[in-house]
């Protein structure tokens, strides 16, 4: 394929994938083919108990919803490729597939970021003014917010879609990777992408990093707002309801931040390996275990809809 203007010569590229011994190949294959069900199997499951049960017809769990949809969609961009090429000896990818693969990982990776921070925001209004909660956090305003990080995702991932593959590549093609992620297509390139990484990074920073940092002064008003509470028990019932969300935003920024942000990454690859899988498959399947397991409203919406004994 010749790309004109950019270049580029090289039409396909070669993944190698996640490395394993030819007698592990089959186990790794069924263990993430597991994990993908049970990812669009809970995450489904959420999305109908929240749409189904009145009683979760709130901004939190509409959140939540929005939030396990955005996990499907981003465990989907990736895992299908990686699981298909488990027993392929020549891990290949057009070039056209591969920025379609990343274009949508990143867009649903950027929108998670910008979800999270506006559930952090939801909490701190719960917490902060729980008198005017359902008057500030109404309905459309909350499908607006939603949108924001959709429309605010797709800008990002256009970005670095653009950024790292409107570069002249010339060979070799091996991506050393099990998708095909933006830092690794830049060290591909024979001109120089100084300032394609410099874009790449700004907008990981602006998205990403502002996002982390909107999460963190969130939740440094919610404890401010936490302590000067009088009861001990609505202390404790105030950090419970923020527990889950934390923990889920401690385990996507913690992984994601020190692939995309920490300098010369190329250097450790193979960290860089074990840190995709986790915030890009485990992570996806982990969340409504985060939100659901100590969510007694999620747990009562299970048993109401268990002694209807079907879906409605």
């Amino acid at each position: 394929m010749n790309m004109g203007r950019n270049q580029t010569s090289v039409t396909i590229f070669t993944l190698q994938g996640i490395s394993a011994p030819p007698e592990m190949q089959v186990i790794f294959f069924v263990l993430f083919l597991g994990i993908y069900i049970t990812t669009l199997t809970w995450n489904l499951g959420l999305i109908i108990l929240i749409r189904s049960d009145p009683h979760l017809h709130s901004p939190m769990y509409f959140f939540l919803s929005c939030l396990s949809f955005i996990d499907i969609c981003y465990s989907s961009s990736i895992t299908p490729k990686m699981l298909s090429d488990f027993f392929l000896e020549v891990k290949t990818i057009s070039f056209l597939a591969c920025a379609t693969q990343y274009f949508f990982m990143a867009w649903m990776g950027l929108t998670e970021c910008c979800l999270l921070a506006i559930m952090a925001y939801d909490r701190y209004v719960a917490i902060y003014s729980p008198l005017k909660y359902s008057t500030i956090m109404h309905l459309p305003v909350c499908g607006k917010l939603v949108v924001g990080a959709y429309v605010a995702g797709c800008l990002g991932s256009l970005v670095h879609t653009t950024a790292g593959f409107h570069v002249h590549f010339c060979g070799p093609n091996i991506i050393n990777h099990f998708f095909c992620d933006i830092p690794q297509i830049i060290a591909l390139s024979c001109s120089n992408p100084f300032i394609n990484q410099i874009m790449v990074f700004v907008v990981a920073l602006c998205i990403g990093l502002f996002s982390f940092l909107f999460i963190i002064m969130s939740y440094v008003y919610i404890t401010v707002t936490i302590l000067k509470m009088p009861s001990a028990k609505g202390r404790a019932k105030a950090f419970n309801t923020c527990a889950s969300h934390l923990t889920a935003v401690t385990l996507f920024f913690g992984s994601a931040l020190s692939v995309y942000l920490r300098p010369n990454s190329g250097h450790s690859k193979h960290l860089d390996k074990v840190l995709s899988v986790f915030y890009t498959i485990l992570i996806p399947v982990l969340n409504p275990l985060i939100y659901s397991l100590r969510n007694k409203e999620i747990k009562d919406a299970l048993k109401r809809l268990m002694k209807r004994g079907k879906f409605p």
